[in-house]
């Protein structure tokens, strides 16, 4: 770095860097525009070991001289500036010491010197090694700024920094000099802006000044992307901005200990209902980082990440942005809420949805380039879906062997410049995008078709049958069956299923393929089955002759007009579950690279605790100093591990960590408004989810943590588990239903259990909980409720007895 002292003018992005948080966003601010009062920034190197050359006194004394050219007998505010200060995830606010009020030189000399030796002192070396990580203070730049002899004085909240909350900005003042609201000196003055039309409630004096703070507040917040504490003074009724920092309580935490937690930005209504099905494991940092950037990718709405909500590790959707973008456009929200509920299922009873108060304009504003974006690339992923789907397969093998043979960090990125990350965006687009017309339109006549038919009638005629063409799901279950007869070599299965499995989306964990002996096992486990999944099928055949029949007697449009109908809206499931198994082959590629990358590094698997962009840095400049984190990122990932299965839906700021040593605590859902509410008695004997496949079925639970513990599912039981993918469809045709604590109508569960006829109850919330393995109850999937008969004490014995407790309803 040339220069040791620059104005705030003069700082560039890179000088920003070594400025400080204090200097770096007062620089930005001034350059911007703000009302901020002239200053410069002493750099750390000025400052080493509090030995200053004269040549940098001659700096500082030209910059004084600058500013009291323009205004004679202007006093000086000299305060730190600290490298990791002012972060989003530490402040250090009060640690450091601030002069105020320098006047001579000398004053200048002398206080320089009092806030460089604050660094060393015993309470900062306690906070730091508190928080560490890049909030850790390293060294220490100082601003020295012009001070303004303040009528009032205050601070500005953009958010509640309590419950994260964004309807309204919070603000307090003093008369006179801010340090008096620091200390506690002075009783401060209390008001309030209320968002999106800033309407002001407090003293009148403070009510024009607030006006204009609140203009500065949402263009500093929206450039920032994030909550801001905003230090500000007024005189003669000008406004004055002295700083600008993250609020610190509103942070989703330290990333470079990957702790992440994005329920405490603010005050809004997370679920994991669909997406947690998918995504079902608990992310490493290089899984979460690769799903994020796709999320920017895909992302339209600022802040809304569909497949990368981060609350400790697992995956969520935040559902409060999306609605209230509507909501900012004049629509009502239950219409809104009713459609999404395909999808995520509705909000539980007596849970609240929080809204984001976007401003009607600015939103127009960010999102119509963002929308253009879009919908150019959703126009590509549908012209180009059936050529994606034939093709994928052979570039995935193709770009896997370059990838074995790649020899170098160069040509391992310019591999994923130029092919496989341009891929991931394509197979997203493709997976979100391209099917979303058909299913839209399979949903829109499925209702349709219940009224007139009724719920069983109406799945069993949409199913795949109606069409001849197996879904994609089942094809992992259906090749077991095929290799069995004879039908498929064992080399044609894993080429075409063998990225299939339940960690699809966790790259740390290796799929089915790289398993030389998972295939064995499966078909050992199979083989074993007294009813193969071509008894199910054969079976859904009859129930779709009979529904057909039932179908022609009630509907008068022509019988072969009908089935060509009922065809081609069928074909809504089976496109977008094909684009999603490829959308995964590719997206498995992800590993491969890692891996290469981790082996040309020397770190071997460690590279599933590095971020994808530090992989990317360390590709096109070789080094690696984000190591040093891999050990804390270790721990924070074992940490979350071990907590238990998370609620599906939470609302508000939420610690998993206090939660899950709450004995009374509430496994559906979480609401910080009523953290300890139990909305519903954990001694009910009737359980409520969605509808997921219809069919009544009495039986005995099995309930089981992973696919892994399939074996123990005896033929005939019914099968619970918190969540359910892919890699649990070899497990299906053995229960007699199905019961999920996460799932929606549309979830792969559903789908797959309405294939083969087996009754489901998706979304449960807290199933896996509430019953025991032995528990008989019985299963109503169309009306999405469990009955509990009776406790696990004296069913085991009868259950090993007669090896078939399923027994369905009805028929």
């Amino acid at each position: 770095m040339s220069s040791k002292v620059a104005g705030f003018r003069e700082i560039t992005p890179q000088l920003r860097e070594h400025a400080g948080g204090k200097g770096a966003m007062l620089s930005l601010l001034y350059q911007q525009g703000y009302p901020v009062p002239e200053g410069f920034v002493v750099f750390p190197e000025a400052l080493q070991g509090g030995v200053m050359e004269e040549a940098v006194r001659e700096e500082i004394l030209a910059q004084l001289s600058a500013i009291r050219s323009k205004h004679p007998g202007a006093a000086f505010a000299v305060r730190s500036s600290g490298l990791g200060e002012d972060a989003a995830g530490a402040s250090f606010a009060g640690e450091f010491e601030s002069v105020l009020g320098v006047e001579t030189d000398d004053q200048l000399w002398a206080a320089l010197d009092t806030v460089y030796q604050s660094q060393f002192a015993e309470r900062v070396q306690v906070y730091n090694s508190s928080i560490q990580g890049d909030h850790e203070v390293r060294s220490m730049a100082v601003v020295i700024q012009r001070m303004i002899p303040s009528e009032l004085s205050g601070v500005l909240f953009t958010a509640d920094p309590i419950t994260g909350s964004r309807l309204e900005m919070q603000g307090n003042y003093v008369h006179g000099l801010g340090e008096q609201l620091v200390s506690g000196e002075a009783n401060a003055n209390v008001f309030t802006v209320s968002r999106p039309k800033g309407r002001y409630k407090g003293p009148l004096e403070c009510k024009k000044i607030a006006s204009r703070l609140y203009r500065y507040a949402r263009r500093i917040e929206r450039q920032t992307g994030c909550p801001q504490d905003i230090e500000w003074a007024a005189v003669q009724g000008k406004v004055y901005l002295l700083q600008a920092r993250p609020i610190t309580t509103l942070s989703a935490g330290n990333l470079d200990h990957f702790e992440c937690n994005d329920s405490m930005t603010g005050d809004f209504l997370w679920t994991n209902t669909n997406v947690g099905e998918s995504i079902a494991d608990v992310f490493t940092p290089l899984s979460w980082s690769f799903l994020r950037a796709l999320d920017e990718e895909h992302n339209v709405i600022p802040g809304h990440y569909l497949l990368s909500g981060n609350i400790c590790g697992r995956v969520y959707s935040n559902i409060s942005l999306p609605v209230s973008v509507f909501s900012a456009f004049g629509l009502k929200v239950q219409p809104i809420l009713r459609q999404m509920s395909d999808l995520f299922g509705p909000i539980p009873e007596g849970a609240s949805l929080p809204k984001y108060p976007f401003n009607k304009l600015e939103l127009i504003r960010t999102l119509l380039p963002r929308i253009v974006y879009s919908t150019r690339r959703t126009r590509e992923a549908v012209r180009n879906l059936p050529r994606f789907v034939k093709e994928t397969p052979e570039w995935c093998k193709q770009i896997r062997t370059r990838l074995e043979d790649t020899g170098s960090r160069e040509e391992l990125l310019t591999l994923w410049e130029r092919e496989l990350w341009p891929r991931n965006v394509a197979a997203l687009w493709a997976a979100l995008e391209g099917a979303s017309a058909p299913m839209q339109k399979f949903v829109k006549f499925k209702k349709k078709l219940i009224k007139q038919l009724g719920s069983e009638d109406a799945e069993i005629l949409l199913s795949s049958i109606s069409g001849g063409t197996e879904l994609e799901s089942l094809g992992p279950v259906l090749g077991i069956s095929r290799i069995l007869k004879n039908e498929m070599s064992h080399e044609e299965y894993l080429q075409k299923y063998g990225h299939r499995g339940p960690h699809e989306f966790e790259l740390s964990i290796a799929e089915p393929a790289e398993d030389e002996f998972w295939l064995t096992r499966q078909l050992e486990q199979y083989g074993d089955l007294p009813i193969q999944v071509e008894d199910l099928v054969n079976h859904q055949q009859q129930l779709y002759d009979a529904a057909w029949k039932r179908m022609e007697e009630k509907i008068s449009m022509k019988p072969e007009q009908l089935r060509r109908r009922i065809q081609s809206v069928a074909e809504g499931p089976k496109v977008r579950e094909a684009v999603r198994s490829e959308w995964t082959r590719v997206f498995r590629l992800n590993r491969a690279f890692a891996l290469k990358a981790g082996k040309l590094a020397g770190i071997g698997e460690e590279v599933f605790f590095l971020y994808l962009d530090e992989i990317l840095k360390w590709l096109a400049e070789g080094d690696l100093p984000m190591l040093q984190h891999v050990a804390a990122r270790k721990e924070t990932y074992a940490r979350y591990q071990a907590l238990p299965p998370l609620p599906s839906v939470i609302r508000g700021r939420f610690d998993p960590f206090l939660w899950s040593k709450d004995p009374d605590r509430r496994v559906d859902a979480y609401d910080s408004e009523a953290p300890v509410q139990a909305l519903r008695s954990m001694d009910a004997d009737v359980l409520r989810g969605f509808p997921g496949a219809a069919g009544r079925v009495e039986g005995i639970v099995r309930v089981l943590a992973t696919p892994a513990e399939g074996e123990q599912l005896l033929p005939g039981e019914i099968l619970v588990a918190a969540k359910t993918n892919v890699g649990w469809t070899l497990c299906f045709p053995k229960a007699a239903a199905i019961i999920t604590d996460i799932g929606a109508p549309l979830s792969h569960a559903a789908i797959v259990a309405r294939e083969l006829g087996i009754p489901a109850v998706v979304g449960c919330g807290d199933a896996s909980v509430r019953l025991k393995t032995g528990d008989r109850v019985i299963v109503d999937g169309a009306g999405g409720s469990i009955q509990i008969i009776s406790g696990s004490g004296g069913d085991r014995a009868k259950l090993e007895e007669d090896k078939n407790p399923g027994i369905m309803i009805g028929e």
